[in-house]
């Protein structure tokens, strides 16, 4: 049981209260803000997807664009409309967001004051109203990313007891402002104080257009008075900064309809530690017997905060300390983690964060990528809080669009990153949707590795800067792919509203392609370098989030193409992982993730951090598979009994194809065309001297987009073991026996007929259970009962029901749910579309090819079982 040190207030697990999201004694978050609606005279060209909303208290709110540096609304009322992710989770943890830039998070209150899209800090004789950025490829795009550095650039958020001040430069001149309220019986006021360094040309700061009532004044003292000037122009407030030799400071005051408010605007007061309390939790290690087990962290949950952890990636510092970031915005510090007591200490270290997914640590100092770019989170005071959100860097873009996410950042060699950023684009063309950048060291470039991604979650090899990303199935991307990301190269995914097919370069082939049902979600990469993970160390390890597991990458190179193979490691989680990484204290891999209703999982947990923990027994993994023109090479880690590894019965392969099109997924196709898979079988099977390698002869193998190996083996000491391979063989290169440690050996190819021909199970509700598993159907359709709404209809109480809307050719019909129709729903399944999923972004894959008939009987019989 969690407990919380240093006398706070009993705790409470935060996952099932009901709690603001927006923590009241905190001075900022982050969020898109949609401001494009207001009326009243006020701007309407008023959309902020990189927003900094300050919490000035006494309902009091102001949004400043850190791309523009301008102030995109002041207002009073109650904060910000809950529509993002984050908050539109927070408390209701099963709905997700949709794709698009509607509806987005709007002020909610009466606004007192905007500005349109031009910049809020400028330097001339005359104030511009036009944007000076380069446009988006959809010219409407209001996501151009920031100004160019030499007309002003942001720099850091500063905590100062309860205020947040805000540093940037403007033609390099620095300015920092710290907002402050004076409330009373009347309207608050809201104070904009300025701080401007010494400038040899005339500064203009944009106050905004005022609402029909609000007021403003200008206050500074007599020896700067004739320096500062606020002025109207076009309808909308100025100040305007003239040459001056010395730094200078000033105020804007806002002042509602209601009048002066009594008392001054509250002073700046010193840092102070907010969240002293320590929480503690257990680690719950596996008693499973396996030579990779996973260990289970408990989060904080119980906190005095009552502040919900879905964390989304953990990496750690050289001392072994996790640093944990959560989709909320907050980092934590995990301390003890190889500690044998198996209890972890954590601290809050960070908030405000817009929605992160990932964190990077560089020479010790923690980088966390979110939805406004890149922040150095530091600790200036050593009090064990950031108190300086530093942006390191916002060199890129970023849209409104709900599914732009921040996906990963990784540390790459010369202490560069690497970023990954989600796509999906429902409305616009952005820069840099769907791409992967590399960030140079000092953050002030990006450079494009590679675009046309739909959800690209990265890997780095810190020795080599390889950069590796998955990409998720769904339209343009027929299954689950690898990718190695290079050279600037497109990898095949277009928006829905651009021309069908219509692709603006070669499509670049995956590294290696995997089935739906064995990886239906794929997420991040780790690099095992520095573990303590026997025969994984030094190995590159692939996360599947949609049927939680972690595989094993094998690439290899057959001539001038990469290549790679995949296997499961294991699939021993309670919790959806996202990311994680390596910890340099005990050397095991620590994963983290959460979910939210919408993204499809097995697992009905909301969020989870485990560990992936080397137990020391056998490990029966191979560390090569590897297609060659006579068949399949397999090397594995532990000796082998003999007489399994040279019985070709041993072994099973099938191969297939997909075809990439605009519609979602892809069936799975023969070499001629026809849907389906074919089996080829093997001759013969080679043991090598060292008892560890086998080649496997395969008459008649070709190059195709898939190929699976099954083996069904035993170690020497016989433990028997079995598991399948995936690989996608672009190139068959000749086998070498002797080259390759099997002496000097002639391959028999001469064709076998199958030792025992493949007996289907019969149709039962038991096996298209099984089916339901093995398929991730129940990721999106609820077969259990369960507190998360999956993404497609529930299959409970399906069969028999009378009257269904669904969708035929975008026309709503009534049928009747028979046999028939669940049938046709999984072999077409866009024939007859459910209503609520009609517009198709849940479109279910088409198991033409895939299911045979025997097994489409037993889903049938499974779905009418269920009540």
């Amino acid at each position: 049981m969690p407990v919380v040190l240093a006398g706070a207030r009993a705790p409470v697990n935060a996952l099932t209260v009901n709690t603001n999201w927006v923590e009241a004694d905190f001075p900022f978050f982050s969020s898109v803000l949609d401001a494009r609606k207001l009326g009243g005279g006020l701007p309407a060209d008023n959309l902020t997807p990189r927003g900094i909303v300050l919490n000035l208290g006494h309902d009091c709110w102001a949004c400043f664009d850190p791309d523009l540096l301008r102030v995109a609304a002041v207002w009073t009322g109650s904060g910000v409309s809950a529509k993002a992710l984050a908050p539109f989770s927070y408390n209701d943890l099963g709905r997700k967001t949709r794709g698009g830039q509607t509806p987005a998070p709007e002020p909610l209150g009466q606004v007192w004051l905007a500005n349109g899209i031009y910049p809020g800090a400028q330097a001339g004789a005359q104030t511009s109203w036009t944007d000076p950025r380069e446009p988006a490829p959809s010219p409407e795009e209001a996501g151009r990313g920031a100004i160019a550095p030499e007309l002003g650039r942001f720099e850091a958020v500063r905590l100062t007891g309860r205020d947040a001040v805000l540093e940037y430069t403007v033609v390099g001149v620095g300015v920092s402002e710290r907002w402050s309220v004076a409330a009373g019986t009347t309207d608050p006021m809201i104070a904009r104080n300025f701080e401007v360094a010494a400038a040899t040309a005339t500064l203009r700061f944009v106050v905004g257009r005022k609402g029909p009532e609000a007021k403003l004044v200008l206050r500074a003292t007599p020896e700067v008075e004739a320096a500062v000037t606020l002025v109207e122009e076009a309808g909308i407030w100025v100040v305007q900064v003239v040459a001056h030799p010395q730094a200078l400071t000033f105020t804007v005051e806002h002042r509602g309809p209601g009048g002066v408010a009594p008392g001054a605007a509250h002073a700046a007061v010193a840092a102070k530690v907010r969240w002293p309390e320590e929480v503690v939790t257990a680690i719950k290690r596996s008693t499973e017997k396996g030579a990779y087990v996973v260990d289970a962290v408990e989060l904080p949950q119980a906190n005095s905060w009552q502040r919900k952890v879905r964390p989304s990636d953990i990496q750690f510092l050289p001392d072994g300390t996790g640093v944990v970031v959560t989709i909320e915005g907050d980092v934590w510090l995990a301390r003890g983690l190889a500690d044998a007591a198996d209890r972890v200490s954590w601290r809050r270290f960070a908030s405000g964060l817009h929605e992160p997914m990932s964190v990077a640590i560089r020479e010790g100092q923690i980088y966390a990528f979110d939805r406004n770019g890149i922040w150095r989170l530091r600790d200036t005071d050593g009090n064990g809080e950031a108190d300086t959100h530093e942006l390191f860097s916002n060199a890129f873009a970023q849209t409104a669009d709900m599914r732009e996410f921040p996906a990963t950042i990784r540390l790459a060699p010369d202490d560069e990153f690497v970023i990954a950023k989600g796509n999906q684009q429902a409305t616009t063309l952005g820069k840099h949707n769907g791409t992967v950048l590399r960030i140079s060291a000092d953050g002030r470039r990006a450079t494009m590795l590679g675009y046309g991604f739909r959800q690209p979650n990265i890997g780095v090899n810190i020795r080599t800067g390889l950069v590796t990303s998955s990409d998720q199935q769904g339209h343009y991307i027929p299954t689950t792919p690898l990718h190695i990301v290079r050279d600037g190269q497109f990898y095949g995914f277009l928006a829905d509203f651009l021309p069908e097919e219509k692709y603006p370069a070669p499509i670049a082939d995956a590294l290696v392609w995997l089935p739906h049902a064995v990886n239906a979600s794929a997420i991040s990469q780790v690099w095992l370098f520095d573990a303590k993970m026997g025969p994984l160390n030094d190995s590159l390890v692939h996360i599947g989030f949609n049927q939680p597991e972690v595989f094993r990458v094998l690439p290899h190179r057959s001539g001038a193409r990469d290549q790679a193979a995949v296997v499961s490691i294991t699939r021993a989680f309670d919790f959806t992982p996202l990311n994680g990484a390596v910890n340099p204290a005990d050397g095991q891999l620590y994963l983290a993730g959460f979910q939210v209703a919408g993204w499809g999982n097995v697992i009905d947990a909301i969020a989870g951090l485990g560990r992936v923990r080397y137990t020391g027994a056998p490990v029966t993994l191979p560390r090569a598979v590897i297609a060659k023109a006579e068949g399949v090479l397999l090397r594995f880690d532990t000796a082998l009994d003999p007489a399994r590894a040279t019985d070709p019965a041993s072994y099973s392969l099938q191969t297939w194809g997909y075809r990439r099109t605009h519609k979602y997924g892809s069936a799975q196709y023969k070499a001629d065309g026809t849907p389906g898979q074919e089996a080829p079988t093997a001759s013969r099977a080679y043991l090598a001297p060292d008892g560890r390698s086998v080649f496997v002869a395969v008459p008649g193998l070709k190059p195709v987009m898939q190929l699976r190996v099954g083996w069904s083996l035993a170690t020497a000491a016989g433990a028997a073991f079995a598991d399948n391979a995936y690989t996608t063989p672009y190139a068959l290169e000749k086998f070498e026996p002797k080259a390759e440690g099997f002496g000097d050996l002639a391959i028999d190819l001469t064709p076998r007929a199958a030792a025992v021909a493949m007996v289907a199970a019969p149709a039962s509700a038991e096996e298209g259970k099984r089916l339901a598993q093995l398929f991730a159907c129940v990721a999106c359709h609820a077969a259990e009962e369960s507190a998360i709404p999956k993404s497609g209809p529930t299959w409970r109480g399906i069969f028999g029901r009378e009257k269904r809307s669904v969708f035929v050719g975008g026309a709503e019909q009534k049928v009747t749910v028979d046999e028939a129709y669940l049938r046709e729903s999984i072999l077409q399944p866009t024939a007859q579309v459910a209503a609520g999923c009609e517009k198709g972004e849940y479109a279910m894959p088409n198991y033409a090819g895939v299911l045979d008939a025997g097994q489409i009987e037993s889903m049938v019989l499974y779905i009418k079982t269920l009540k």
